[in-house]
């Protein structure tokens, strides 16, 4: 996990890579009998093929996906997608998930031998884990329905209109189209 600031703030995310490691597990495991070329995943997921390709071997090289060599060669998951989590393909792709540097690891922190809410942080990434243990492949393939604020987009897209001097009812459109 990395800290990347947003607005001004900074926010706990994971990494690019991870995330994108889990589309492109998501994209597979929504046919996970099929052989799954790189350029393929590229075209389903809207991945850069160069990104698919380096996060396909990152995969394999942790025991997620099966490499299939020659002309239809290409990725298998090496599991059904009820068994693999969410958690190890993040972990395949970053290695082991933490919260803070204590949290995943003893002996990465000079303070955690005098730190008053090590035992928390670790409580926290524990249920972190859990979580993310408890989402299979199998419940990412599987569309959640929910409602998108239109009004957060139409003011990040009014932002971005007006940082490239466009100004007035047009800043705001969400389709694209002209009045």
């Amino acid at each position: 996990m990395v800290s990347i600031l947003s607005g001004g703030k900074q926010m706990l995310r994971m990494s690019k890579l991870a995330d994108y490691g889990t589309v492109v597990m998501t994209a597979i495991a929504r046919e996970p009998d099929r052989i799954h070329s790189a350029a393929d995943v590229a075209v389903h997921t809207g991945l850069a093929l160069p990104t698919v390709s380096k996060i396909l071997k990152t995969l394999a090289h942790e025991g997620l996906l099966v490499s299939l060599r020659g002309a239809k060669g290409g990725y298998m998951l090496l599991r059904a997608p009820q068994e693999i989590s969410v958690a190890e393909v993040i972990g395949a792709m970053e290695g082991p998930i933490g919260v803070t540097e204590c949290s995943s690891a003893p002996g990465l922190c000079l303070q955690e031998s005098g730190c008053s809410v090590r035992a928390n942080w670790q409580r926290i990434n524990r249920i972190v884990l859990q979580a993310l243990e408890r989402i299979t492949l199998e419940h990412m393939t599987q569309p959640i329905a929910q409602m998108v604020d239109v009004s957060a987009i139409k003011s990040r897209q009014g932002q971005n209109a007006r940082s490239l001097g466009v100004n007035g009812p047009e800043a705001n459109r969400v389709d694209g189209a002209q009045p």
